[in-house]
Parts: structure tokens; C-alpha cells; sequence
């Protein structure tokens, strides 16, 4: 996994360098071109062709009306009447043998006995001591200055010229 990863940014390296190297040699071409662009050619005109006036269409004569003879008339084929059937009847289905009827006997009248109803312990009482008072944090109203930043750079005289004669 680890060399596919690697590889993948070895082709993504070479890729980008050599897209630079087709991009630099593009903008160095673009450099060495002169700086004013060429003047804009004038294109030659077009001289106006004659107008060509056609001859009148001939006329089409009227074409006379064909009539058609009039259609046979036959009688519609009609279909043959298919054979009736009878079926015989189906047979009955035998009757299925009835159950008895069960009777339960009755439940007995016997009373339940009723549970007494428990009683719930009272929870006493407490009482919470009060909270120490703590003063809330307060937030500054003034906003701190910001320091200033010097606009002249300081002179190292190692690196200062010598001073002219």
C-alpha cells in the first residue's frame, strides 16, 4: 500500500515537472515575439455580382379527374357455430363428521383475597446550605493599544557602505 503511495506521487511529481518545463518554454517563446503585433490586413472587396432575373414559371395545366369503378359488394363471411357440450355434474363432496360440543365447567366462586396497600416511606426533608457568594468575572472596556511598529531600519556597519571622500 505504502509503495502504490509512492509511486503514485513519483508520477504526480513528474507529471508537474514536466508540464513546468512545457510551460516555461511556452512563456520563453512568448517573450521573444517583438512587442508591437503586426499591422491588421486589410481584406479585399468584394465586387457586387449582377443580379440574374429569371424567366416566368411555366404554367401548369389542370390534370383531368380519375373515377374509380365502384367497389364490389359481398356479402361478410360469417362464422361457423361451434357444437354445444354438456358437462356432467360434479360430484358432491362428502360431508365432514361434526365435533362434539365441549362444555367447561363452571369457575369457582371462590373470593381472591385483596392485598393491603402499601404505604410509601416519606422522604425527609432537606435543606441546602446557601452558596458562597462568588463576584462574577468582569470584561475590560478599554481596548489595549497596539504597539508601534518603527518605520526605520536600524544600520548594521558591517554591511553600511564606506563613507565617500
Amino acid at each position: 500500500m505504502a509503495s502504490s503511495k509512492h509511486l503514485f506521487m513519483l508520477a504526480l511529481i513528474v507529471t508537474l515537472s514536466l508540464s513546468s518545463v512545457s510551460m516555461s518554454l511556452a512563456a520563453r517563446q512568448l517573450l521573444d515575439t517583438p512587442a508591437a503585433p503586426p499591422p491588421a490586413l486589410t481584406l479585399p472587396t468584394i465586387p457586387s455580382l449582377p443580379t440574374a432575373t429569371l424567366p416566368p414559371l411555366p404554367s401548369v395545366s389542370t390534370l383531368p379527374q380519375a373515377t374509380l369503378p365502384p367497389l364490389p359488394s359481398m356479402p361478410l363471411p360469417t362464422l361457423p357455430t361451434l357444437p354445444t357440450t354438456t358437462l356432467p355434474p360434479l360430484p358432491s363432496l362428502p360431508t365432514q363428521p361434526t365435533l362434539p360440543k365441549s362444555t367447561l365447567p363452571p369457575l369457582p366462586s371462590t373470593q381472591i383475597p385483596s392485598l393491603p396497600n402499601p404505604t410509601l416511606p416519606t422522604v425527609p426533608k432537606v435543606t441546602l446550605p446557601p452558596l458562597p457568594a462568588i463576584p462574577l468575572p468582569t470584561t475590560p472596556t478599554t481596548i489595549p493599544s497596539i504597539p508601534t511598529i518603527p518605520t526605520t531600519i536600524p544600520t548594521i556597519p558591517f554591511f553600511s557602505p564606506p563613507p565617500s571622500n
